[in-house]
């Protein structure tokens, strides 16, 4: 009924409050209601949380086939091209051949295409004589501003293609501006118009065409006769006038690169052939012919030629960019170290030297991509595993120690976030609890990465050693704000450390030992609380002693004397009962027995906390506490004269001397595994026994 009226269309949360504030009985009512409704939101929380995962996946599964889908639509419309542009040479050898057999038709074409440099040009003007391309390139530098160094003039550039276009922007899909594109034979020409000239224009870029890739637009009205210019890192898309003109765009877009890439073969296979060597003069040197014999014995690695007029070499760098395009780190990474591999036993000739130059940019390229995977702003979600895809990429590139770095600095910013999203609760353990549960939950998990994804690199290892103790400082620095800067007791803190303890154990697992590490980065802190600790305990003993009356306890009921029993037993005391009178009575101070329980609590829990650097520090602090009880006693003795009274003192001098003492020396040999020589000497020291107790002097 409740969530029926929260989520009702006329629920008004001020009148819901008064009129529940107008019902209730009392401050529980209201309490109880503000829980269900905490319950209710959070409940309403949980289920959101799912619908978002759940929807999350199913656009992360919709956009893999959207994805998939491109590329084949992409590839089929490549299919259709290559198709087309068969035919097309087909007609274009035909009319080649119509204009040798009239001349007069031929003339008439050429002057038609020189008259008008910026009419679109068709794919069967393409074949334009020499000297009128040379022409309209001519023009299109006096046209356009800022582009003669840019695009300087050479015999083989030649205009194919130009048309006005409308750029809209990648994200929004907002119109940015009006362009006019030169496509050449080599490169595209990207200028914007200028204001108050007409048929002038501003240069904006120029792309070439080996490391450009065009994808056509699905037509989504009212966003209609687009195509995407893919130039990595960037992509531009630009809206033609109408459907006829967007597939002129694209089709002499695909021809021109295609007859591009043709050429470069061609061009390669030239440079590829082996020259006839020059026919030297004959030497009448009779050495020179043993020279010979042996040069013919032995030919010379240059002669061997690279064959690199196979298809897959000449689509290298396209197939490349496609990839990074698309996020195929994989299929790239394999396209390199198939190059690589064809490439291993040939010589380093110049063509070889100029497609190495093409296939490093694109290396580098990929690289940017892959570093960029692995950076802190990106999205932490997801666990180590998450980067192991951009890791292994880069480690096949050869990248191992940049890969280790940029993983550790992925990781190390994950677990800052982590600890940072940890709510503070109010009680200390419960959050200490928390912190040790994500903290080591996510270093192990790192270490386990760690492992797969460098397993052959034992390098790196020592990196990641560095990294885990730097991890494990900024996790010490949270524990001590929450556990030693709040002044939290003795007690909780021992609790918090051996929770952080038994937590930093688990990494033992793989191999991975940091106890001494969470150790030194402690043991300032606990040597701190120890002595407050301590101060606080010899304090609270001197307030005790100015009080002290030397009277025997009265517990009033035996519940009482029974739970002392119990306190005394737990603190190691086993013949506490000679020291208890008859009915409730104990022979015993309320100082002295108030001390016994607070250094023996004093010392369980600094054993909770022991480790070898803090031996002198808790054995100092021990001795300490003891010497503030013994010479109040040795005082108090000395100076009573009441016999009853000093019998009594007596008494409990014997209590702490044989009793408490050796308790205290056991129990701390037992934690520390070695006994303590400077309790045997305070209590070896003492003559109390032995002196006359009419004397005034100290035997401490």
């Amino acid at each position: 009924r409740l969530r029926r009226q929260l989520e009702s269309g006329g629920f008004a949360a001020g009148e819901y409050v008064k009129q529940l504030s107008q019902q209730s009985d009392g401050d529980r009512d209201l309490q109880e209601h503000r829980q269900r409704i905490q319950a209710l939101s959070e409940e309403t929380a949980q289920s959101l949380k799912r619908n978002v995962y759940q929807n999350y996946r199913q656009f992360i599964e919709t956009a893999r086939e959207i994805s998939y889908l491109e590329s084949e639509m992409y590839q089929l419309s490549h299919i259709l091209t290559e198709q087309k542009g068969i035919m097309e040479a087909v007609t274009q050898a035909l009319l080649l051949q119509a204009d040798r057999d009239d001349p007069a038709l031929g003339a008439r074409r050429a002057a038609a295409a020189a008259a008008d440099p910026f009419l679109p040009l068709s794919a069967k003007d393409a074949a334009a004589s020499e000297e009128g391309r040379q022409r309209t390139l001519t023009t299109l530098l006096e046209k356009v501003e800022g582009c003669r160094d840019l695009l300087p003039e050479s015999p083989g550039k030649y205009l194919v293609y130009n048309g006005d276009l409308v750029e809209y922007d990648a994200d929004h899909m907002a119109q940015i501006q009006r362009v006019h594109a030169f496509l050449m034979n080599d490169c595209l020409l990207v200028a914007t118009a200028l204001p108050n000239r007409r048929g002038a224009y501003r240069y904006d870029a120029l792309y070439p065409l080996d490391g450009l890739a065009v994808i056509n637009v699905k037509d989504n009205p009212p966003m209609k006769d687009m195509f995407k210019l893919l130039m990595f890192p960037e992509s531009r898309i630009f809206q033609a006038e109408n459907a006829k003109i967007k597939k002129e765009w694209l089709e002499v877009l695909e021809e021109t690169k295609r007859n591009r890439a043709l050429s470069e073969k061609r061009r390669l296979e030239q440079e590829a052939l082996p020259r006839a060597a020059p026919t030297p003069p004959e030497s009448t040197n009779p050495f020179d012919e043993e020279e010979e014999e042996e040069e013919e014995e032995e030919p010379s690695a240059e002669e061997e030629v690279v064959d690199l007029s196979l298809e897959w070499i000449q689509e290298l760098p396209e197939d490349l960019d496609v990839c990074i395009a698309q996020r195929d780190f994989e299929g790239a990474v394999d396209l390199l170290d198939k190059l690589n591999e064809y490439l291993a036993d040939k010589p380093v000739s110049q063509p070889v030297k100029e497609l190495r130059a093409k296939v490093d940019e694109r290396v580098r390229q990929l690289t940017d991509v892959l570093v960029f995977e692995l950076s802190p702003d990106r999205s932490l979600r997801g666990g180590p595993r998450a980067t192991r895809r951009a890791v292994s990429q880069l480690i096949r590139l050869g990248q191992s120690t940049k890969a280790c770095e940029l993983f550790l600095k992925n990781r190390a910013a994950a677990v800052q976030t982590a600890i940072r999203q940890l709510r503070i609760e109010g009680a200390t353990l419960l959050y200490i609890h928390k912190l040790c549960h994500v903290f080591f939950t996510s270093l192990l998990e790192t270490a386990r990465e760690f492992e797969t994804d460098f397993a052959g690199n034992n390098g790196c290892y020592s990196a990641f050693v560095v990294w885990a103790r730097s991890s494990m400082r900024m996790f010490v620095d949270a524990f001590s704000k929450q556990v030693f800067d709040s002044k939290e007791s003795l007690s909780t803190a021992a609790e918090c450390v051996k929770v952080a303890k038994e937590h930093c154990k688990q990494l033992s697992e793989i191999g991975l030992d940091l106890t001494f590490i969470i150790h030194a980065l402690l043991v300032k802190d606990i040597k701190g609380a120890l002595q407050s600790y301590k101060d606080i305990i010899i304090e609270a003993t001197k307030h005790r002693n100015s009080e002290e009356m030397w009277r025997k306890m009265n517990l009033m009921t035996p519940e009482a004397l029974g739970k002392l029993r119990e306190e005394m037993r737990s603190c190691g005391v086993g013949n506490f009962d000679q020291y208890t009178g008859d009915d409730c009575w104990v022979n015993l101070s309320y100082t002295v027995v108030a001390f016994t329980k607070q250094t023996m609590a004093f010392l369980e829990e600094a054993l909770k906390l022991y480790f070898p650097e803090l031996h002198m520090v808790l054995l100092e602090s021990l001795v300490e506490i003891i010497l503030v009880a013994v010479q109040h006693v040795d005082y108090s003795l000395r100076c009573e004269q009441d016999p009853e009274k000093k019998a009594f003192i007596r008494q409990n001098a014997s209590f702490l001397y044989e009793t408490v003492l050796p308790v205290v020396e056991k129990r701390f040999e037992e934690g520390v595994g070695k006994p303590a020589k400077q309790l045997q000497d305070l209590r070896n020291a003492s003559r109390l026994m032995r002196v006359n107790p009419e004397s005034t002097t100290s035997v401490v």
